[in-house]
């Protein structure tokens, strides 16, 4: 399963968010190192299902499907709060970089409003600067991976020269373990113009980074986005990074919460919701109520937590939604489960590949596989696009 690390300073508004989205208990509190543990659960990002277009009734088993949107499980792991130093040990250090190996995908919230310090501490609004928090845990997390890649340089060098060994495999055996692949560091090396036996302090620097954001791109989620001093800073980060979504946490987690007492209908990424039970709501609640209307979804279209679900998996990890099934005349699985699972898988992939996501036996067994919804047989170089249905035929 997709892993997405939800990262940050302490006091911006994670836990906040990793709640609203895993519909978690995850305890929040106004003070650093709230959250020392990595908290783990499930999310879903929505795609539309085939269900609707093809007048079915699906029956998902690894997935749900509400109203026509299919809603796939990622996990989402709750690391606890960086501070700057954090690579050097500082604040709870290397325990919370080590908890970002194994993501690919990195939502890192920060307090857009200016009311937390650097290092997660309470202050008058407006006071703090949210760019420089982008810039620390940037930074944070490329020493954290160069410290990995930088021991033992010298030696390892020496023995790529004496084994001619491929420098490329040599780094990607120095990164084990942290979810870098073989094709990312090539790629990542290509722009790098000096030779690696002349490469210096900052050349390794800028290989991390090059690696980084091919595999292991960043969304900048700018949480508390109703506050009054946040629309200048939005703006400002909007200017100078390219994947920003504005956010209130707080409020996808009240409006979550409402529903589930059933006094709203509301569904995450609604750009509003309906009172069901208004004897049900005290004043305060009402005022809350509007509030979020007004300053939120009125203001942003909504609260900005399931579009940054959708933003991380769809669009920086550039999946698609693919849906595998057995009998291709009845689009369902052995045991009659309509369009039973829904896949997550790159954009570019072929028909194998998706039958090695499924199990290694059916890998291994592919001879090729059915557009279900065209009854034809596809190339073996064709490309899957979302929402396609495919079955996989083996021998």
């Amino acid at each position: 399963m997709l892993q997405i690390a939800v990262t940050g300073k302490p006091n911006v508004g994670k836990s906040s968010f990793f709640n609203s989205a895993t519909s978690s208990q995850v305890e929040m509190a106004d003070y650093p190192f709230t959250t020392i543990d990595a908290n783990k659960a499930i999310a879903h990002v929505i795609n539309p299902c085939p269900c609707k277009e093809l007048e079915l009734s699906c029956n998902p088993r690894n997935s749900k499907c509400i109203e026509g949107n299919r809603l796939i499980p990622v996990e989402l792991i709750d690391v606890a709060g960086l501070v700057p130093g954090a690579h050097e040990g500082k604040g709870l250090g290397n325990k919370f970089l080590d908890d970002l190996r194994q993501a690919k995908v990195f939502i890192h919230v920060i307090d857009a409003s200016g009311s937390t310090d650097e290092e997660g501490r309470p202050v008058e609004e407006g006071s703090h600067d949210p760019l420089e928090d982008i810039e620390f845990l940037e930074y944070e997390i490329v020493m954290w991976m160069y410290g990995i890649l930088n021991q033992n340089w010298s030696r390892l060098i020496r023995k790529i020269e004496a084994e001619k060994l491929d420098v490329s495999k040599v780094i990607f055996e120095q990164l084990s373990g942290t979810g870098i692949s073989l094709e990312n560091i090539v790629d990542a090396k290509r722009p790098i113009e000096n030779d690696y036996t002349k490469w210096e302090d900052e050349d390794k620097i800028q290989l991390v980074k090059n690696l980084l954001k091919i595999a292991k791109p960043m969304l900048i989620i700018a949480n508390k986005a109703d506050l009054p001093s946040s629309g200048k800073n939005i703006e400002r980060i909007k200017e100078k990074y390219p994947n920003v979504i504005p956010a209130s946490a707080e409020s996808e987690l009240a409006l979550v919460r409402a529903n589930e007492a059933g006094l709203i209908s509301y569904v995450s990424g609604d750009s509003d919701f309906e009172i069901k039970n208004k004897d049900g709501l005290n004043e305060n609640q009402l005022k809350a109520l509007d509030y979020i209307k007004e300053n939120v979804l009125q203001k942003y279209g909504d609260t900005g937590v399931s579009k940054a679900l959708n933003t991380a998996i769809f669009d920086l990890l550039n999946m698609i939604t693919v849906y595998p099934v057995e009998d291709e005349h009845k689009f369902t699985d052995q045991k009659g489960n309509v369009l039973p699972d829904a896949i997550l898988i790159p954009n570019g992939a072929i028909p194998r590949e998706l039958a090695y996501l499924i199990h290694t036996d059916i890998g291994d067994k592919f001879m090729h596989a059915v557009d279900a919804r065209k009854n034809m047989r596809v190339a073996s170089d064709y490309v899957l696009s979302n929402g396609d249905i495919i079955s996989i035929i083996t021998n």
